[in-house]
């Protein structure tokens, strides 16, 4: 499992282990790992032309040690010091050493478009609030260079602990992060300014419980369930999809589709859609008789595409069993309903549901995602899973968030959240928790997504279908 600490507790970490260190020796762990980082990136050191951007401090201190290193291996290596009363002296002393020079603030843009590689060390972690304006000047002139760029432990003007970005900010190929990843590296939209994630292990002792959390293909293979010698299609479970209209017959259909591929052994659908259904599905259990009189499920998933159908809702709110809302759900439950249920409620909204909710503007919800799960499930009293270009899952009850990795631009298209509902539906069925259940159902999404997709637009079914095939990927 990858995970990611806030900055307070990675501070806490490196002052501990430096305290039993020489000095020094920290900096240049990370340093010996920045630089092999920008060695691969570059190819031939010998020869290449690197640009600094120095900010004050630590995170200054590491570009400019790498910097003396690359120098060393025959690179023109040139700083330009946004604070030069406060650069970090005994990096600067060893850049100079090395060979390096100072670029003078006027002829700094044409030192950036002429460079091989661009190493950011403009603010460190600890950075608030965007860049200052001079900052953010060279980094429009990095914005129009053809220089590769490497991050020091994080892009410059993103958010350490939230993954916002408030204004200008660097958008590096690479960035190189010391001791542990960051929130702000594995979330959106901080995410899409790091590029491709370098860990360096510099032997920080970091806590058991992490800020974020995204499973990788061995956690996912762990939590599938897989039925034993003595499973029959109700030991397996039974998940109740109440969805769909005559407007929207698709949204059942899919959400259908979805969870017969999600572990449970049979799946009951309640709605206007039932023709469709099983025309499409032959083996799905269907009713007209409402949730309440649709038989015994271990777990309902209530919502896509079904218009104004408010007492099917609360029909299913009433069912002592872990509820999945979606889309037309969200808006229909009662707040109060779904705070006051005994059982687990997992609540899968897209940016735009999720800022009606919390009445924000969605641009609110995309900037913050991290604070707006989160306090979308303390509201509620439930988990939810936030759909978007990283997808997200937050239990009420505090503790790691979970990011999944596997999200992929293609899945934006008509029907897909409807698979994903109907698939976790089917794993809460099966007995996952509504933290694992949201997890792995957007982890195999995702991947299925992918697989579906190959680089070519997929529609919701075709998704569907792949689950089977992600499904046997993970488990290997």
């Amino acid at each position: 499992m990858r995970t990611a600490y806030n900055v307070e507790t990675v501070r806490a970490a490196e002052r501990e282990l430096m305290a039993r260190l020489p000095e020094g020796t920290l900096m240049q762990r990370a340093v010996a790992g920045l630089v092999a980082a920008c060695a691969d990136l570059l190819g031939r050191v010998y020869g290449s032309r690197v640009v600094l951007l120095v900010g004050s401090g630590d995170n200054g201190g590491d570009a400019l040690y790498a910097g003396a290193r690359l120098a060393r291996r025959g690179a023109g290596v040139s700083a330009v010091l946004l604070a030069p009363e406060r650069a970090h002296a005994g990096g600067l002393a060893a850049l100079r050493r090395a060979g390096g020079s100072v670029v003078p603030a006027g002829r700094a843009e044409g030192a950036i478009l002429r460079a091989d590689l661009v190493l950011d060390g403009i603010v460190g972690i600890g950075g608030k609030g965007g860049l200052r304006a001079d900052a953010a000047a060279l980094v429009a002139v990095v914005e129009r260079s053809r220089a590769a760029v490497v991050a020091v432990d994080l892009p410059s003007g993103v958010d350490a602990d939230s993954g916002e970005v408030r204004g200008e900010a660097v958008r590096a190929d690479l960035t190189v992060t010391f001791g542990t990843h960051k929130p702000g590296l594995l979330i959106d939209p901080a995410r899409g300014y790091a590029g491709v994630v370098r860990l360096v292990d510099i032997g920080l002792s970091l806590p058991g419980e992490a800020e974020i959390e995204a499973l990788q293909h061995a956690d996912v293979a762990g939590l599938l369930p897989v039925p034993g010698a003595e499973s029959d299609k109700y030991r397996r479970g039974v998940v109740g999809i109440a969805a769909g209209s005559a407007r929207y017959p698709g949204a059942a259909v899919l959400a259908v589709a979805g969870a017969l591929r999600g572990g449970a052994g049979a799946v009951r659908y309640v709605g206007p859609a039932g023709d469709a259904v099983v025309a499409r599905f032959p083996e799905t259990l269907v009713s007209d008789q409402g949730p309440a009189k649709a038989g015994r499920v271990q777990a309902w998933v209530v919502g896509p595409g079904a218009g104004d159908d408010a007492a099917s809702v609360a029909e299913v709110l009433e069912a002592e069993v872990p509820v999945l809302i979606d889309a037309d759900g969200l808006r229909l439950a009662d707040r109060e309903v779904v705070r006051g249920r005994s059982a687990p409620t997992l609540m899968t909204p897209h940016a735009g549901e999720a800022a009606a909710l919390l009445g924000v503007a969605r641009e609110e919800v995309e900037g913050a995602r991290l604070e707006s799960v989160r306090e979308l499930a303390a509201r509620y009293g439930a988990t939810v899973l936030l759909k978007g270009s990283t997808t997200l899952v937050a239990d009420s009850g505090g503790g790691a968030v979970r990011v999944n990795p596997t999200g992929t631009g293609w899945l934006a298209t008509a029907g897909s959240g409807d698979v994903l509902s109907g698939l976790t539906g089917s794993l809460l069925a099966a007995g996952l928790s509504a933290l694992d259940a949201g997890s792995v159902g957007a982890y195999l999404h995702g991947l299925a997504g992918r697989l579906a997709a190959d680089g070519a637009p997929v529609g919701a079914g075709d998704v569907a279908g792949a689950v089977g095939v992600a499904w046997r990927d993970v488990r290997g």
